[in-house]
């Protein structure tokens, strides 16, 4: 005997929902695996601290990266320090304040145009080039490298990049599903990282960063190549 319609499509409802369950159950599970996966790269430490580079790039937006890059460059490390993302209307003295002023008259240099981390590469990019330098050193929280070495290497496939994380105190990456707010920290850092790749991967916004190189490269054309104190 037939069942009525109301069956047939009570049937089919309960298939989707499951079908649905189950992709959500998948996705879950590969997503919390990738997390773990994260966090533990998210502790790794350089891999070559004493390599010598002719530069040293900075980005903005978490404690201890900048002193970092002042340490190396100091112990020289490199030529230049150059900080990407600096917010607009932020002068050098302020940043240098408790800082080597020589230091920072001769070899610090300070971007702009860049408010994220796709951003930050290609500014670093359009200012690596206006030098002729074709290796740096990447200064940047342990959570936020491995995104920051993909978008860096995509701006920069010539250069040589070594990466140098730092580990803020606030972060408490050794039990990091203990804490709620590291737990947060590197859970979103993850869903950028993951945002990030699949971005790349299918070419998503193109456009933009032409635009945002072209006018670092004129940004960079019109500087100084040593900028005064």
């Amino acid at each position: 005997m037939e069942s009525n319609p109301r069956e047939r499509t009570r049937r089919w409802a309960l298939r989707i929902a499951r079908a649905v369950l189950s992709a959500v159950a998948l996705f879950a599970l590969l997503w919390s695996g990738g997390l773990a996966w994260f966090a533990e790269t998210s502790r790794e430490g350089s891999d070559r601290p004493d390599l010598v580079t002719e530069a040293i790039v900075v980005p903005t937006g978490g404690s201890g990266r900048l002193e970092e890059g002042l340490r190396l460059l100091e112990s020289g490390l490199a030529q230049k320090l150059f900080v990407t993302g600096v917010g607009e209307g932020v002068e050098r003295a302020e940043l240098r304040e408790s800082h080597d002023p020589v230091l920072w008259a001769c070899c610090v240099e300070l971007g702009y145009e860049a408010e994220d981390t796709e951003a930050n590469a290609r500014e670093a990019a359009a200012w690596m080039e206006s030098h002729a330098f074709t290796s740096l050193r990447l200064v940047t929280s342990g959570y936020h490298m491995l995104r920051a070495m993909m978008e860096f290497r995509s701006a920069m496939p010539s250069a040589t990049l070594v990466a140098h994380p730092v580990f803020p105190k606030h972060v408490k990456v050794e039990h990091w599903w203990r804490y709620r707010g590291t737990a947060a920290l590197i859970a979103s850092e993850f869903t950028k990282y993951l945002w990030a790749l699949a971005r790349r991967t299918l070419g998503f916004g193109l456009h933009g960063r032409t635009r945002l190189a072209t006018r670092c490269a004129r940004r960079s054309a019109r500087s100084p190549s040593t900028p005064g104190g």
